[in-house]
C-alpha cells in the first residue's frame, strides 16, 4: 500500500521552509512515498511564500502543494495583537478544510497524528513543561522577578520566556497552553536537531520529566534540516561577489529573519555601532515596520539606505562594508570562507544554518521564542554572545561596537568558534549513515508502516 504522507505547516516562510526540508529528507530515503503540503495563506505578512513553493514544486515534483480555502477575515486581522494569536486562529478555522481534505470519504481510515516541532528540543521540553509552571502560579510570566527552572534546561529568567506566552491573559497564551496538552496525545513528536546539540533536555523529555502527568511519546531527533538557497539561479548577487573580494573569515554577517524589522533610530544606531568597530560587515537592512497599526502584518517596501541610514556612512564604509536591501542568500551567505561573524535574530532556521556552517553567532532576538533561544545558545549550548538590550529594547551603538570586537577578535569569540567547529562535526556525523538522525529517521518510517 502506498504511504501518503501529509504535511500541514503554519503560515510562515520559516516553518514552511522546514516542513519542505522534512519532505525532502522523507523522499530521499524513500521515494516511492507521496509528500502532500497543505498551505494556508493567511491575509497578513509571513514572508512572501508563492516564490519559494513554486521553486518547489519544480525541482521536487513528488511533493504536491494543496492550498486550503482562505478562512480568515480582515477583522480578525486588525483586532489581533500579534502574530501568533493570528496562527492559531487561521489554523483553528482551518480544521474543517483540513478534515475535508484529509477525509474525501468516509471510508478512509484514521491516519497517526505527528507533531513537527520547528523549533529546538529545549525549547520543546519549554512547552511541554508549560502547563506544569501554569498549574504552580497564577501570575503571569512578564510579572515574575525570577528564574523559571525546567527539567534539562539551564535558569531562564521569566522575561526571556517566549514572547506570545508572558501575559497569560493573552489568546496567545491559551493556544499554547493548550498545545501544551495536546502534545503527549500525538502519536510522536519530531524535532529539526540533533541529539548531541541538545542532550540533557532530550534526556529530560524522555525521562517524562517536563511533563509528569502523561506519558511521553516518542520523539525523533531528524535534524539538522537545512535548506539549499534555491534563488541562486542566473547571476551571482552582488554580496557574494563582494565577499569573494574580502579576507578569510573577517566580514560580520547581519541579518534578522522575514520578520526582522528595526525602528529608524535602531538602524542608525546599528550603523554607528558597525562603523565605530572597524569590522567588515555584511548588512541586510529592512525598512522600519509601518507606523500605521492597520498596515503592522503587511510587507514593508524596500528600504532607503540613504534616508534611513547616518549621512555619509555608506560612503565611509564602502572599502570594508556593504548594506543589502532586504534581503541576501543566508545559506550561501553563511558557507562563504570570507564570513567569520554572525549577528542573528536567533530564529531556530538561522541558528541551525550557522551551526552548519561553522560559524559563531552574536545573539540578539527580537520576537516569537527567540530571547528563549538567546538564553540556550549563550549558557547552555556556549555558540553565541549576548547582544544586551536596554529595558525598552533598544540596543546601544556601544553595545553593538563592543559585540562585532568581541566576536571577531577576542579570545572568548576563539572558544566560540571552536565550540561551533565540534557540533558542525556532529552534525555531519548525526545525518551521515548510521547517525543518531538517520537512525531516528528509519525508526518514524517504521512506525507509520
Amino acid at each position: 500500500m502506498e504511504i501518503v504522507v501529509v504535511l500541514y505547516p503554519s503560515p510562515g516562510m520559516g516553518h514552511l521552509v522546514s516542513m519542505v526540508e522534512l519532505g525532502k529528507l522523507i523522499l530521499k530515503h524513500h521515494p516511492s512515498f507521496s509528500i502532500i503540503i497543505f498551505i494556508v495563506t493567511p491575509p497578513y505578512n509571513t514572508g512572501s511564500t508563492a516564490p519559494y513553493i513554486a521553486r518547489v514544486s519544480s525541482s521536487t515534483p513528488s511533493i504536491t502543494f494543496h492550498h486550503l480555502p482562505p478562512s480568515l477575515s480582515l477583522s480578525i486581522l486588525f483586532s489581533s495583537p500579534n502574530h501568533e494569536t493570528l496562527t492559531f486562529e487561521l489554523l483553528r478555522l482551518n480544521n474543517h478544510n483540513v478534515h475535508q481534505a484529509l477525509c474525501p470519504s468516509p471510508t478512509i481510515p484514521l491516519i497517526s497524528c505527528y507533531y513537527f516541532f520547528t523549533s529546538g528540543a529545549n525549547c520543546l521540553a519549554c512547552f511541554a513543561y508549560l502547563h506544569t509552571i501554569h498549574q504552580n502560579t497564577s501570575k503571569s510570566f512578564k510579572e515574575l522577578n525570577t528564574h523559571i527552572h525546567i527539567p534539562g534546561l539551564p535558569p531562564i529568567p521569566a522575561s526571556d520566556m517566549a514572547k506570545p506566552i508572558l501575559d497569560r491573559t493573552d489568546k496567545a497564551y491559551e493556544f499554547f497552553l493548550d498545545m501544551s496538552f495536546h502534545l503527549p496525545k500525538s502519536a510522536g513528536i519530531i524535532v529539526n536537531t540533533f541529539e548531541v546539540l541538545e542532550a540533557r533536555a532530550l534526556k529530560a523529555i524522555s525521562d517524562g520529566l517536563c511533563d509528569p502527568q502523561s506519558p511521553t511519546p516518542p520523539i525523533f531527533c531528524i535534524g539538522p534540516l537545512i535548506a539549499a538557497d534555491d534563488r541562486l539561479g542566473g547571476d551571482m548577487p552582488e554580496c557574494l561577489t563582494w565577499l569573494d573580494s574580502q579576507p578569510k573569515r573577517s566580514v560580520l554577517f547581519l541579518c534578522f529573519g522575514s520578520l526582522g524589522l528595526f525602528s529608524a533610530e535602531q538602524l542608525k544606531e546599528i550603523a554607528i555601532g558597525l562603523e565605530r568597530s572597524g569590522q567588515r560587515f555584511l548588512w541586510v537592512v529592512r525598512s522600519p515596520p509601518n507606523e500605521d497599526q492597520s498596515k503592522r502584518f503587511l510587507a514593508p517596501p524596500d528600504p532607503d539606505l540613504d534616508l534611513l541610514l547616518p549621512d555619509g556612512f555608506l560612503d565611509r564604509t564602502k572599502d570594508r562594508g556593504l548594506v543589502v536591501k532586504s534581503w541576501a542568500p543566508q545559506v550561501a551567505v553563511l558557507n562563504h570562507e570570507s564570513v567569520g561573524g554572525f549577528v542573528t535574530h536567533c530564529g531556530w532556521n538561522s541558528l541551525l544554518e550557522a551551526l552548519c556552517a561553522g560559524v559563531p553567532m552574536v545573539a540578539w532576538p527580537l520576537y516569537a521564542e527567540q530571547r528563549f533561544n538567546r538564553v540556550i545558545l549563550v549558557e547552555e549550548m556556549k555558540l553565541a554572545l549576548p547582544m544586551e538590550e536596554l529595558e525598552d529594547g533598544f540596543v546601544k551603538a556601544s553595545e553593538i561596537e563592543k559585540r562585532a570586537r568581541q566576536l571577531m577578535e577576542s579570545e572568548e569569540g576563539k572558544s566560540i568558534r571552536n565550540q561551533i567547529m565540534v557540533m558542525k562535526e556532529a552534525a555531519e556525523a548525526a545525518m551521515s549513515d548510521g547517525g543518531s538522525s538517520r537512525v531516528a529517521l528509519m525508526k518514524l518510517v517504521q512506525s507509520w508502516k
